[in-house]
């Protein structure tokens, strides 16, 4: 089966950077999709971004303009850089990944145990 474990996150200050981690195990061939979420406390599950097999990538409002993912297929590994944080991207990210790529998360097969990120 599909495994995705995250990594990168911790405490950071804002305007400062985090890049995350989301390394893929297992029978990634059919999975033309992954993405990433966050989720506030006490708060609904947000799009952070998606990146499709053709490398095109797509950003949720909230963050576009200071992250970018990208994937390196030799290392089956998905990365979310960070930039210009801010208080409000503190949250749990998690790494998703799926056959298509939408901002619901139901259409996700896959998903990571989360990597916290707490910005002050």
């Amino acid at each position: 089966d599909v495994q995705l474990v995250e990594s990168g996150g911790g405490s950071e200050q804002a305007e400062g950077s985090l890049r995350l981690s989301c390394a893929a195990s297992g029978p990634t061939r059919p999975l033309y999709c992954m993405a990433w979420f966050r989720q506030a406390s006490g708060k609904e599950r947000e799009e952070v971004a998606y990146w499709y097999t053709d490398n095109s990538t797509r950003y949720g409002g909230s963050v576009k303009g200071r992250v970018t993912t990208y994937r390196d297929d030799a290392k089956k590994t998905l990365y979310l850089q960070m930039n210009s944080l801010k208080p409000e991207d503190t949250a749990m990210y998690y790494c998703a990944a799926g056959t298509r790529c939408t901002w619901e998360p139901r259409w996700y097969n896959y998903w990571g145990q989360g990597t916290q990120v707490t910005v002050s």
